[in-house]
């Protein structure tokens, strides 16, 4: 088992690694759409907030060895469920080998955020 950690996505703001490997598998933190450089939330609307959760993903993925493509399982969290049909628009963009997934709405996300997803990846 080993801890994954990359500056190309935003750090841990709380007692949690980025994503953890596994064997073959790799299981990311959620994460939320904050810029990586500066830890602030950024977009002010789903869709753009749902592009730099997307690429925060995406980064972190890298650094332990797989890729959007090689996600088999995704869990999605939105704040609000009206958002969902955009939401979809931007993650379909990003998740093109359309692992699994479950959708759910929830109360409130750290920070105000409006989207947190997470992933299960294969290491390529």
């Amino acid at each position: 088992m080993s801890k994954v950690q990359t500056n190309k996505a935003p750090a841990a703001i709380g007692p949690y690694s980025q994503a953890m490997v596994v064997g073959n598998l790799i299981f990311t933190s959620g994460q939320i759409p904050l810029n990586p450089e500066t830890g602030v939330l950024e977009g002010e609307n789903i869709t753009e907030q749902t592009h730099r959760v997307c690429k925060n993903l995406e980064a972190v993925l890298l650094a332990a060895g797989g890729s959007l493509t090689t996600a088999v399982k995704t869990l999605c969290f939105l704040s609000d469920m009206a958002d969902f049909a955009a939401f979809n628009e931007v993650y379909a963009q990003y998740f093109t080998e359309k692992p699994a997934r479950s959708c759910v709405a929830v109360k409130e996300l750290p920070k105000g955020a409006l989207v947190e997803v997470e992933v299960v990846a294969e290491k390529e």
